[in-house]
Order: structure tokens, then C-alpha cells, then sequence
């Protein structure tokens, strides 16, 4: 039987992306285990995994708690399981575990495979930081049998900064989505109606959206400041997430009379109607991974205004949508504009996207990563 741990910082991280991974290779025969911080107290990582483990580590890879206390633990879990395969995702949890399972301290026959979910280096980043940031990864790339990235900005960047070398490196579109949540058909015009009246919008309102936490690389400010520029007051913008800078950006809002046009969403589980009650989706993010509300965007058949930026640009160059420079809201307002102005144009753009967005479904992604184990000697039915 071939065994697969599959290891995550915290556990929505493998609820949110990996579940299908589980499903898909216990289906074959294989056991898959997971861990990772609360993994063992969730309910939907329990019914997924084999076996679940807890993590007790934190989101600073030097924290000594981590950094001294871990990686005898992983090496216990991973000695005990004698698995074939580790796979990890998310920078903490992939150094501790390949600093784990390192040289020596790696049982016999064991693979380690990183999906990096975006470096922790950018462009928009100090010089100290980055490189403090890339020689981690350097630090980490000879205990890696295969680094997997998910934009084309960090495959040039692995590369260019030796982490591993080319025979060692594979690019993949993403960690997948499960197109059939994010069906356009499934969305009823009714739950649109609703959802577009609980915020007070008419027939003649313009709504668009943004999906992201209240954190500073998503740049919200730049998408008010263009919203701020629009004298329009039929266009509306709906953010749904939460986070730090939240009342941040609501008071900033209120000061600028913007508090009616501009509507506070919190966490929402029906994004889908969201984003379909949308002329268009707007992600001014400095650098992402690759944006999964890109993706879903898309999938739903809506057009997106995104950020020239890493993780951004490969779905607009995939599927089409309107990019703008990076920190430049002049540029968001012609966007907004443009697509306000032309209703006919949106929906061309979000359809023809839509039709591009099948290679990000997530059976694309499981055989990708089945043609990965098969090429570290692992067997694949």
C-alpha cells in the first residue's frame, strides 16, 4: 500500500484546498494521512484523512517552539507511518518538515514534494526581507525531491535564485477548483434578486465585488480611492472578508460619504451569488499565490480587474480580464468605468473566461499531480 502524509500550517489550509487530494488517492487504494495545526479538532479533515495529526508550531518558522520541538515530532509521525510520499504546502510548514526529514534524519525511500503557494519574496518587498525569505527556500531546496510552483513569476524566480535546480522544478496552474460549486446555472437569478435588495440596490445600480481579507497587500484603499474618483453614485461595491484593516476602510468610507455605495459584506458563504450579482470582480492585490477568487470568478463566467502582479496576471493572460498596473487607482477607475459603461462587453468577457477556466478543475490538477508521483517511482494505478 502506498502511503501519502500530506502536511499544512493550519488546518484550513487542507479543508479549504486539499480534501479533494485526499479523497481522490484513498479512492486508489493508498492511505493519506494529514497534518497539521488543529487538523485533529476538524470534522471535515477527519472524514477526508486516514489519520490526522497536530501540529504545534506557529506562522514564524523560527519561533523555537517550532523550530526545536517539531521536527522530532514530524519525524516520529513520518517514521511510524513509513510513508512513501510527504507533501507539503505553506512556507512553516514546509521548511519544518524538509529541515525535519533532512540528509539523515530522512527514513529511507521517502520522497518530500513543496507546493509553494507564492514565495514569500516579491517585487513589492524590502531588498533585507527577501533576502532573508529566498535563502530559507535555498536553505531548503536540497531536501526537496520536487518543488512545485504555481505561478510563473515564482517558477523564473526559483530558477534565477537556485533553490532547486530545473529537473527538480514543475509548474502546475494552481492547486485546483471544484467547477461544479462554481457553476454559473447553479446560481438562481432569484438568490441574485435577494442578495442585490439586501443592500438596497435598484435595477439601475452597477455592483462590483472584491473577495479578500482586510489585510495591506490587498490594497482595498486603491479600489475605494478609484471608487471615491467615480461621481457615479449608481455603482456600488461589495467586499466581502474580514480583517485587521476593516473599520479601518469603513471609516474611511464614512469620512468620504462613500458609507452608502460602499457595502461591508464580513464572511460570507454564498460567494457564488456574490460574484454573480456582479458586473465584475476587482482584485487590486500587490501578489498572490494564484488568486483563487480569480478562478471562481471566472468559473462563474465574470470578467475581473486584477493587479499586474504575481498570481494575478497568469489567470488574466489565461482567461482574459482587464489588468492595471499595481498601486495606480486612476487606472481602476477607467476599468470600473469601462465595464460599467458597457454591460454587453462585461458578459462577453466574463463568458469567454469561463470557457478557459476548465483547465484550473481540480481533476486536471489530481492527474498533474499523479504524473508528479509517478516521476519520483511512486506507482500510480
Amino acid at each position: 500500500m502506498t502511503r501519502l502524509l500530506i502536511v499544512t500550517t493550519i488546518e484550513c489550509t487542507l479543508r479549504g484546498f486539499l480534501l479533494p487530494y485526499a479523497r481522490h488517492f484513498r479512492s486508489l487504494g493508498w492511505q493519506v494521512d494529514g497534518l497539521a495545526k488543529g487538523a485533529t479538532q476538524d470534522e471535515a479533515c477527519r472524514a477526508a484523512f486516514d489519520h490526522c495529526f497536530e501540529a504545534d508550531w506557529s506562522r514564524n518558522p523560527l519561533r523555537p517552539q517550532g523550530l526545536f520541538r517539531m521536527p522530532a515530532a514530524i519525524r516520529r509521525v513520518v517514521e511510524a507511518g513509513g510513508y512513501d510520499l510527504v507533501h507539503v504546502h505553506t512556507p512553516v510548514a514546509a521548511f519544518l518538515t524538509r529541515f525535519a526529514l533532512r540528509g539523515r534524519f530522512r527514513p529511507a525511500g521517502t520522497r518530500v514534494v513543496y507546493t509553494a503557494h507564492g514565495f514569500h519574496f516579491h517585487d513589492r518587498q524590502g531588498a533585507l526581507a527577501n533576502a532573508a525569505f529566498a535563502g530559507l527556500e535555498r536553505l531548503a531546496g536540497p531536501w526537496t525531491d520536487r518543488l512545485v510552483v504555481i505561478n510563473r513569476t515564482d517558477e523564473a524566480e526559483a530558477l534565477r535564485r537556485g533553490i532547486v535546480d530545473a529537473d527538480r522544478l514543475r509548474y502546475m496552474p494552481g492547486i485546483g477548483l471544484d467547477l461544479r460549486q462554481y457553476d454559473p446555472g447553479a446560481v438562481s437569478p432569484e438568490a441574485i434578486a435577494a442578495f442585490r435588495a439586501s443592500l438596497g440596490l435598484g435595477p439601475q445600480d452597477i455592483l462590483f465585488c472584491m473577495v479578500a481579507g482586510f489585510q495591506p497587500g490587498k490594497r482595498h484603499r486603491d479600489l475605494l480611492q478609484a471608487l471615491a474618483d467615480l461621481p457615479d453614485p449608481r455603482i456600488h461595491l461589495a467586499l466581502a472578508g474580514q480583517g485587521p484593516l476593516q473599520e479601518t476602510c469603513r471609516a474611511w468610507c464614512q469620512a468620504r460619504g462613500l458609507a452608502g455605495r460602499v457595502h461591508f459584506l464580513g464572511e460570507r458563504k454564498d460567494i457564488p451569488v456574490v460574484v454573480r450579482a456582479s458586473r465584475a470582480l476587482v482584485l487590486p492585490s500587490e501578489r498572490e499565490g494564484l488568486s483563487r477568487c480569480v478562478m471562481e470568478a471566472f468559473a462563474l463566467g465574470v470578467p475581473v480587474i486584477g493587479a499586474d502582479a504575481r498570481g494575478v496576471r497568469d489567470l488574466l493572460d489565461a482567461c482574459g480580464g482587464l489588468k492595471v498596473p499595481v498601486g495606480d487607482p486612476p487606472a481602476l477607475r477607467t476599468a470600473l468605468e469601462r465595464l460599467a459603461a458597457d454591460p454587453d462587453g462585461a458578459r462577453a468577457l466574463g463568458e469567454a473566461a469561463r470557457a478557459r477556466a476548465t483547465q484550473f478543475d481540480v481533476p486536471n490538477l489530481v492527474a498533474l499531480h499523479e504524473a508528479l508521483y509517478r516521476d519520483l517511482g511512486v506507482p500510480v494505478p
